[in-house]
């Protein structure tokens, strides 16, 4: 099982992966949550290399080291990691469900200043010991804004509703 953001994959008929290996997988979504901008994917049991191991948004203090992995710009950046640190936690960013400009959620995100570029989302924000802590998800970007990152704590991304 695979967690992403819903936003990544929502609309989509077809959802293939691409391995560091540049092998494609073929996934099924099994659902998707437009408010917490979440989605769970399966891929088959022998396409499993390996399993990342859970760690802890809550014990993560702020100015601890991340890093995050992605496909920055689609396949062309496969498996981009950027590295930062956390430079809040339990912020809450106004977002939009819809496709319009109209802010209608509330997210409690951890914020990172590790890039957060386009292709990254759905993609682990990890401690320094390699486990997730959170699911990168957005970034601010307006005039005067530079380097604001956020993620799902991992926490609620594994809430059990």
């Amino acid at each position: 099982y695979l967690l992403t953001n819903n936003h990544v994959i929502e609309d989509m008929e077809k959802i293939t992966l691409v391995t560091s290996e540049e092998k494609e997988i073929e996934a099924t979504v099994l659902g998707g949550d437009n408010y917490l901008d979440l989605a769970v994917l399966r891929i088959p049991k022998n396409e499993v290399l390996n399993v990342a191991e859970k760690g802890s948004s809550e014990k993560a203090r702020v100015g601890d080291t991340i890093f995050t992995i992605g496909s920055a710009m689609g396949n062309n950046y496969l498996g981009s990691v950027t590295s930062g640190i956390i430079s809040g936690k339990d912020r809450k960013v106004e977002v939009s469900t819809t496709n319009t400009s109209a802010n209608d959620w509330i997210m409690q995100v951890l914020q990172t200043d590790a890039a957060i570029n386009s292709g990254n989302s759905g993609g682990p924000l990890c401690n320094s010991n390699g486990q997730v802590i959170g699911i990168t998800n957005m970034k601010l970007v307006t005039n005067g804004v530079e380097g604001m990152g956020f993620a799902i704590p991992i926490e609620q991304a594994l809430l059990r509703r």
